[in-house]
Formats: structure tokens, sequence, C-alpha cells
């Protein structure tokens, strides 16, 4: 133990977040007790945020292999092949407890973070998307995380350059103590061009880059992977600053060196800092890391070594670079007044040694370091089956036209155009679809490809039946893709839960993923990156389970990508897919009728792959003239949204006499599509859509300024459109 450091004592072992069966791990892996830097590599290491501990045995049955898959999980990022010599490098990740301690710093270090791990790969960002969830609008402390985690992902996304072009926003009183803000970012490279981590060779330089080293996110991948408590705020100094000018700065250094051949190796210094991105470099190439903390470049005076380690602060990376190209590298970051400095080499050892001020300040096996991390298998009990609510057992409160108006100004299916418009959606000019639609669409360079991209989960449904819920979550990605033409190709996860130490909540996990894994095999749509969020919990009251399902699709032609707005007055509306009228857990049981309960609708996935088919079909010839997923909300909603979003109203048929109109119309079953074709198409393409075994309806025709349903007063489009748009400005601006 160094002279300057605390003595290793029980409860100095519980501060950092390790239990004694995992310091008597420590103790039984180097033979001696830690020294306090070496505890404070081992806590960032082990807990949760870096290790994966608790989720790691279930995670290795999703499905991350196809012919397009370039990298899977376990880089920054993960990369598909696009052909034509471009891959697609993307990746979500959470900055939760961050967002809710520091909303503006929180949420911009988030975004800052993600470009980072897609840039470290060589790829150069061109899109980012997000998926927020905050709690109950009534509650003291919602309208404040609203404003700060919005101003935040604006502040950084726009500064840094990069369009925010799509995601989600939610509202649930689970989410009071614990709001949740993932951010997802994509990038484009050459499929020669991928930088991974790995070191390789004996004896490289490894080289800090970037902004200098201060004490702001000190422990903070450790609070990521603990539970809120009354104390939370506290936490404040713990939540990283960021600076979106370096970050850009830093984004062109990079590539540029990448460009000149300099790289063999780089990782962004993310959770856990230089102490995570010096260890996984090393231990992924296999040797040892010798790290001189003399030489890494701070902002603050007297760091100790144990500071330094653990450090979060932003906009830095470590490389190994190829030594006979140290001075080009060096005169390039110069130019665009970045820090550069060699803070240590590669050893053939295996070890991580860490020196500051002449002394050794850690010396421990770097393999051992991640792959002895814990590994728990830990007690789950499986989510009870909730009952099927029957249409006919839910008594409608109020006419289908007052409940169309009543739901359209929700909180939950309202316009978000208030938090998308503080988002600089169009830089770089080719955002061909902004948000507001099904998936944004972004063309790749000059076209005529271009990428579909999208955020989903339904955390309601995730509750109440955790295997349906992650089968949906990943049917609703790849139906918004499919919706404005794209083809589904991968997907990135962002698996936010509770406290995995309670067996309810570890179930929820494991259902969820193992029906992502379902989903994701039969609709050939694999997972190649993502992150785990456990402990999201507050005085134990847990979130929702909510794992967020980032979706990419590729376009061959963005020319012909389709959108949900209704095009002219006098084409036929058809309804692709089956109706059964399934309330359970649908918005009208909750927010119209008041019951938040009964079984999510079930999801047929093979009848997602050919419904999802014949619709993509159908706007790559040019056939469908708009298109739009039927979720949350049902048919109604989206007929009003595919209005609302044009200004032409539809004339609506009654629904079959043997079904309940409420059902028919406010039902969320899954796998169906609206389509919009010209008049003197319609019957063609009903025998076409019938012919491949797929169900389709027509359920009326475009036209005029009100949506009319039989039996029902006319509602005008403007009227809705005022309270679709009206609600969350209000909210914000106190008058709601």
């Amino acid at each position: 133990m160094k002279s300057n450091e605390p003595p290793i004592t029980p409860d100095l072992v519980a501060e950092h977040g390790l239990k004694p069966d995992e310091y008597q791990r420590i103790l039984d892996l180097i033979g001696r007790t830690p020294s306090f830097t070496e505890l404070g590599i081992f806590s960032a290491m082990w807990n949760e945020h870096c290790s994966y501990k608790s989720s790691k045995v279930h995670l290795r049955g999703l499905p991350t292999k196809a012919p397009w898959v370039i990298q899977g999980p376990g880089e920054n990022a993960g990369v598909i092949d696009i052909g034509d010599g471009l891959a697609v490098v993307f990746k979500m990740e959470s900055h939760n407890h961050p967002s809710y301690i520091e909303p503006y710093q929180g949420a911009a270090t988030g975004v800052g973070g993600i470009l980072r791990d897609v840039f470290t790969m060589g790829a150069r960002p061109i899109a980012c998307l997000n998926a927020l969830s905050f709690g109950d609008p009534k509650h003291p402390k919602t309208r404040h995380l609203v404003s700060g985690v919005v101003a935040g992902i604006g502040g950084y996304g726009n500064s840094f350059g990069v369009p925010t072009v799509g995601g989600q926003v939610r509202f649930h009183t689970r989410y009071d103590g614990n709001n949740l803000v993932n951010a997802m970012a994509v990038g484009l490279a050459r499929t020669d061009q991928i930088f991974y981590a790995a070191a390789s060779g004996v004896g490289m330089p490894i080289v800090y880059l970037g902004s200098k080293t201060g004490r702001d996110g000190i422990h903070g991948a450790s609070m990521a992977s603990a539970e809120f408590d009354q104390n939370s705020e506290e936490k404040r100094p713990t939540v990283q600053v960021g600076d979106p000018f370096s970050e850009k700065l830093l984004l062109e250094a990079c590539l540029e060196i990448m460009a000149k051949g300099c790289v063999i190796a780089i990782q962004d210094m993310g959770a856990a800092g230089l102490t995570c991105s010096a260890v996984e470099m090393g231990a992924k190439g296999d040797l040892g890391v010798d790290l001189e903390l003399d030489s890494v470049p701070c902002r603050e005076t007297g760091m100790s070594a144990y500071e330094m380690m653990l450090s979060e602060s932003q906009e830095r990376m470590l490389m190994v670079l190829k030594p006979e190209k140290e001075q080009e590298a060096e005169a390039i970051f110069r130019k665009w007044g970045l820090d550069f400095a060699i803070v240590g080499h590669t050893t053939p050892t295996r070890r991580f040694i860490v020196k500051h001020r002449g002394d050794v300040m850690a010396d421990l096996p770097i393999k051992e370091l991640g792959d002895e991390a814990p590994v728990y298998n830990r007690p789950f009990t499986e989510t009870p089956k909730r009952p099927v609510i029957k249409a006919a057992s839910v008594k409608p409160p109020m006419p289908i036209a007052d409940a169309l108006e009543k739901l359209i100004g929700t909180p939950d299916l309202c316009s978000k155009r208030w938090v998308w418009e503080q988002y600089d959606h169009v830089i770089l000019g080719n955002t061909v679809q902004r948000p507001g639609g099904d998936a944004a669409v972004v063309r790749v360079e000059d076209g005529p490809k271009a990428l579909a991209l999208t955020v989903d989960v339904t955390p309601r449904y995730c509750e109440a039946d955790p295997f349906e819920g992650g089968k949906q979550a990943v049917a609703e990605a790849w139906r918004n893709i499919t919706a404005v033409g794209g083809k589904p190709l991968a997907i990135t996860d962002n698996l936010n839960f509770g406290n995995p130490e309670k067996p309810e909540i570890m179930g929820q996990f494991v259902g969820c993923v193992r029906g992502i894994a379902e989903a994701c095999k039969a609709l050939d749509f694999p997972v190649v990156s993502g992150n785990v969020s456990l402990y999201n919990e507050t005085q134990g009251r847990g979130i929702l389970p909510t794992p967020s399902i980032g979706g990419v699709g590729l376009l061959s032609d963005f020319t012909k990508s389709a959108t949900l707005a209704f095009k002219a007055g006098g084409e036929a509306i058809l309804l692709i897919g089956e109706t059964q009228g399934w309330l359970g857990q649908s918005l009208y049981l909750r927010d119209v009728c008041g019951r938040e309960e009964g079984a999510p609708p079930p999801v047929d996935l093979a009848e997602e792959k050919e419904n999802g088919d014949v619709v993509r079909a159908l706007i790559g010839e040019g056939l469908a003239t708009a298109a739009h997923d039927v979720s949350d909300g049902g048919l109604l909603v989206a007929v009003a949204e595919m209005a609302m979003a044009s200004g032409i109203g539809a004339r609506l048929v009654a629904p079959p006499s043997d079904t309940e109109p409420h059902a028919h119309w406010f039902g969320e079953d899954q796998a169906r599509y609206l389509v919009t074709v010209p008049l003197d198409r319609a019957d063609e393409l009903i025998r076409r859509v019938q012919a491949a075994s797929v169900p389709v309806h027509r359920i009326g025709t475009t036209g005029g300024d009100t949506i009319s349903i039989p039996g029902e007063r006319a509602l005008a489009i403007a009227a809705l459109n005022e309270r679709f748009e009206g609600w969350l400005p209000g909210y914000m601006a106190g008058t709601a």
C-alpha cells in the first residue's frame, strides 16, 4: 500500500460496490491485499455496467451473425455491410443515472459517448436517435427533466454537427425517480477501413488523445450499477461535463490519422475511463500494458493515480500507434489543437502496470481483470400470465369520435414536435425523412441508397408479458423500417431494467431477452451491438422493463421511400393484416377506460414477416402512395396520424358486424399496416395481396377535411391536429 493511500477496510470495499465474496475473489486472484488504486480498478471493471455480470449468460442466446454482419457485439459498435464497399457502424447506450442527477450534462455526455463509440471504429457519424422515458407529467420533477434532457441532446448533437433524426418519448409514473436516456449513433465507413480495439505488437506506444483529464465522472460506471436513494442528488459531481466542439475536433483528427495509416488499435475512454480502455486494448490483444500516469494531460493539479484511472472526463481516446507514424500522428493532433501524449507501451507480460510519481500503483493480471469478473446466473421467477381482456367485457365510456380526440392529445400519443424541433435534423443535408414518421430515412453519401433508422419498445407490453413484449419491440422496429420501404438488416439494443438481484426483475430481463432472440431469428434481424442498464430503481421501485431496440434498414433508392401522409383525395385505404380487436394493455384501455391491465397482444412472427414483405414490395414497386404501421392506439389513431400529416381526411367503412366497434378501432393487434393506393388499382392490389395469403381489407377512401366514421360525428382534421400538437408545448409552458 502506498503511504498516501487509505487502508482497505470492509467499508471501503462496500463503498466500491464490491460484495464480500467478490472481494475474496480479488484476494484469491492477486494473492495479496489490493492497493487503493487497484481496488478502484477492480470496482470499475467488475461493476454491472462494464462486466455485464448479471446479464452475460442470457445475452449469449441472442443471434449475432448474418452474411452482412462484419462485427457483432464485443467491440465499440456493431458493423454491417451495405454493399459498394460501405459499412454502417452503430450502437445504442444508456446515460440514465447521470441524466436524472444532472439532466443537461447527463444527456449531452450520453450523446458524446455514443458518437465516440462510432467514430472510434473509423466511421463518420451521420445520424443520432434517442429513446426517452420520463415520469408522470404531474410529478414535480418531470418537466425539469424533460427540459434538461432535450436541451442536452440538442446542445451536444447540434454543436457537434450530426442530425438527430428520430426517437421515442414516453411518460409513466414508474419512471418518476429514474428517467431513461438511451442514445443511438449511426456512422458510415469503408469496409476495408474498420478499426478495432485489440492491441498488437510488443513495445508499441500507447497514446492518450483528446481533452485533458479532470475529476469529473469518477465512479460514473459504478454509479450506473447502483440503485438511487434519497441521497442521489449528492452524486451530482460524478456527472461528466461534455464539450461537443472538442469532440468534433477529436473526430476529425482521429479520421485523419486513420486515413494516414497510423493506427494499430483504438478505444474511446467511456465508462471507467482510462482503466477500461487500457485493459480492454491489452486483454483483447493478449498483451500487457504499462501506463505512466505522470504523462497523462490533466486539467486539475495534484490528481492521484486513483482519480486519473477512474475519471470519466469526456472527449478522450486511447490509441496504439505504429511507432514510425508517431511524429506524423502528433502533428495532426496538434494541428487540431488537441492533447497528444505517449502514456505507456504494450508489453508481452499480460500484466496491467500503472506507475505514478515513481511508484507502482497497480500491478494486476490484465486478462483476468476482464475475464475473471464474476458471472452470475441469478435466480429468476417468470412473470405470471395476465388474463386476456375480452372486448365485450370493456364498456366504452364515450363515443368512438370522443375517444379518438382524447387519445391523440394524451402524453404518449401526442405530437413530439416540441422535442425534435430542438434538434438539428437536417444538418449534413442527407435527411430524407425527418422525425414524426415511422422511421427516419437518411441518404447514404450522394445516394441512391439510404438508411431507414428507428428506435422502438412498448414497456407496458414488456411488463405484462416479457417474452411477448421482447418479441413485439423487435417486430415494431422491423415494421417501422418496412413502412418506409426499407429492408431491415440489424439491431442494437439497450436493455433497461430494475434490480437484477430481485428474482421477479431478473425474470423480466430473461423473458424479454428470449423474446428479442426469437424475433431476431425469425425476422433475420441480428443483434450487432448493445448495452445493458440494470438497477434502474429508486427506493425499491423499479422502472417498467424497457428493452429499447434500435433498428437499421436499407433502401436501394431513397426516392422510393414511403411516408405516412395521405397523398391525394379519392384513394383507397387498405388495411394489411388481421384485426381481432385486442384491447389488453392498449392505450385505449388505459387512457380512455382507466384500466391498465390484461395480456398484451400476441406477436405472430411468421405473420409479421409475410405481411411486411408484401408491404415492402408494394412500396418498392411504387404501388403504395402512402404507408404507416398500426401500433399504439390502434387503427383509428393510425388513420388520424396519416390524415393530420397531410391535411386530407378519410371516409371510413363500418367495422364487421361481429366485432365490437371500440375494439375494432382501438385494438392493438400486431403485424398490421395501412397503405393507400389509387382507386383504379385497388381491386388488382387486393387480389395480389390475397394471392400471397396475406389478409387485406379496404377500410375507406381518402378525401375531404374530416375523418368520417359510420355512426359517429365527423372529426375535423384541423381540430384534431390542434389537440395532437397542443399538449406537449402546453405542458412545457405550464398551461396543459
